[in-house]
């Protein structure tokens, strides 16, 4: 307990974080490997402790002592007694249950006889057990690893997972370090990959995952399947495995839907691993088209929901997942935590960014207020239409032109949700515009202009949120998004925390129609940004040349 702290921990496993203490930033961060944001007002946030952030943060090296302590060194009152009980036992039962490999295939061990039995005794776990070898074990379906994993982490018994894995065919692949070296937080992420086995890494978009990837398949050195969100990406993990590794083009492999390549090192988009001919997926050979030893999940919160029935098949080969947010808006973390793994590594944006890795950003909230005859028309009409006329509201062109004003020699990116509204956003601005409907190369070429200063203001829709390399990007300005996905705000703000050469620092903007959902769904993003330390600062439009 600590009179002074800036936490109060109550009894429900909310954690109220008091922001303007001075001990709030390290508080939050100590307080992050373990549980989730979940409101983030102006004076006060809410913390919850969760069953499976427990979980991933014992997977990831922390046990129940040191969450504990965390607690009571930040608490201002005396930890709940409930509390440090549960914290305690519901972090105990990682590990209680163990899949293992012996002679003759898979095993379900544990040394708890009274959870064995529970489990045995379980209508959805019973048809994937063969028959009990002993006590402390039962035998395990050859098919059943990804799904008894599943199963077990929906009724609270998490296992470790130690069956091991298959080599895959060997295939050397080196870093190629005569420019560059790994950071050391890159270096640790990869090792605490490797002692876990497979599971998935967390870093914040420009701190380095790809190079975390491919640090990764140099330490395995086989054959690798990459599995990225759309073909831009999968172009940019291949140039950048040529540059940073001994890698040659004859040896990496497109599998999109314009190139059905397969070679040692194969990038794949997810789009094309999920589409069906005929209702039957038409690329699942790809998964088994050689004896692949590492799987990399690029974006790892997009997976699409039938590759996780897909990976649940893969559980022999090693999956590496990357991602800056292990928060997903369909709520399936638990299908990440128990199909791909648990979380190996995390480290805050903050924490980075005070290293000089990833570059510092302000945050504002620019709120527009409607015309009497659109706020007449927005109360009028249907719920399901009322985002969209708030999101495009005609009033926020104009902010978007004195801030672009604002930020003159600045390379800025406008981002937008709605195609009509980036429409005319790229006419009154007389600048180019890249949606999903830009073609490929033209999509490349438009990126590239960006990153040279030829072109530098373009207006894009969410394709540019995944996966694409803009360092020298300073400025974004956000008019509309998906309603008040968490994740997308963390890949948006990752557009602008790439080290910049100019040394400018990040400003990144999002315009809200005030009185309205439009606001009701900022509040929502704005907690993944203050789950990493970023504040929002509340400019009104009327008065935002005063803030210059």
């Amino acid at each position: 307990m600590n009179p002074d702290g800036p936490l109060i921990v109550q009894s429900d496993r909310t954690v109220l974080l008091e922001v303007a203490n001075p001990h709030a930033d390290d508080a939050r961060h100590a307080l992050s490997v373990f549980a989730e944001l979940e409101r983030a007002p102006e004076h006060v946030h809410t913390y919850r402790i969760t069953r499976l952030g427990l979980w991933n943060a014992r997977a990831a090296g922390h046990d129940a002592d040191e969450m504990l302590a965390v607690l009571e060194k930040y608490s201002k009152f005396p930890v709940p007694q409930s509390v440090s009980i549960d914290i305690a036992e519901t972090v105990g039962r990682y590990g209680r249950l163990v899949v293992e490999r012996d002679d003759e295939g898979l095993v379900l061990r544990s040394t708890d006889r009274a959870v064995l039995t529970e489990i045995a005794s379980n209508k959805r776990i019973a048809p994937l057990l063969e028959g009990r070898l002993d006590e402390h074990a039962y035998r395990l379906q050859a098919w059943a690893r990804g799904q008894v994993k599943q199963e077990l982490v929906k009724i609270g018994w998490p296992a470790d997972d130690l069956a091991g894995y298959t080599p895959g065919t060997p295939h050397p692949i080196d870093l190629d370090t005569t420019e560059w070296g790994l950071r050391p937080y890159q270096q640790q992420a990869i090792d605490q990959f490797f002692v876990g086995g497979s599971g998935v890494v967390v870093l914040p978009c420009g701190a380095g995952k790809t190079l975390v990837g491919a640090g990764a398949m140099a330490s395995a050195a086989t054959t690798t399947l990459i599995l990225v969100t759309n073909t831009v990406s999968a172009r940019q993990w291949r140039d950048e495995l040529l540059r940073r590794t001994t890698l040659t083009a004859d040896e990496i492999g497109e599998y999109s839907g314009q190139v059905k390549e397969v070679k040692p090192v194969t990038i794949a988009t997810y789009q094309i691993l999920t589409a069906k001919r005929k209702g039957e997926y038409a690329h699942l050979a790809l998964l088994d088209a050689l004896d692949w030893g590492l799987i990399v999940y690029d974006e790892v919160h997009l997976l699409p929901a039938p590759v996780f029935k897909l990976t649940a098949e893969l559980q022999a080969r090693r999956r590496l997942g990357l991602t800056a947010t292990l928060v997903r808006e369909d709520g399936r973390e638990g299908d990440v935590f128990s199909l791909i793994g648990p979380k190996r590594f995390d480290a805050p944006w903050k924490q980075i960014e005070q290293q000089g890795y990833i570059s510092p950003a302000s945050c504002y909230e620019v709120r527009v207020d409607l015309p009497p005859d659109e706020r007449l028309e927005y109360a009028a009409s249907a719920d399901d239409q009322r985002y969209r006329l708030a999101a495009t509201a005609p009033a926020k062109r104009d902010v978007v032109k004195r801030l672009v004003e604002r930020h003159a020699d600045e390379r800025i990116l406008i981002i937008g949700q709605y195609l009509d509204q980036i429409d005319e956003l790229a006419d009154e601005l007389g600048v180019p515009q890249l949606t999903g409907a830009t073609p490929v190369d033209e999509r490349e070429r438009l990126f590239q202009e960006f990153r040279d200063g030829t072109t530098p203001v373009l207006v894009v829709s969410k394709v540019a949120n995944f996966s694409v390399d803009l360092p020298e990007a300073t400025v974004a300005i956000q008019v509309s998004g998906s309603f008040g996905s968490r994740q997308e705000e963390a890949q948006r703000l990752g557009r602008l925390l790439r080290p910049k050469q100019s040394g400018i620092p990040a400003s990144f903007y999002t315009l809200v129609a005030r009185d309205t959902v439009d606001q009701d769904f900022a509040q929502n993003r704005q907690r993944f940004l203050a789950e990493q330390g970023y504040s929002y600062e509340i400019l009104d439009a009327h008065r935002l040349d005063d803030a210059a």
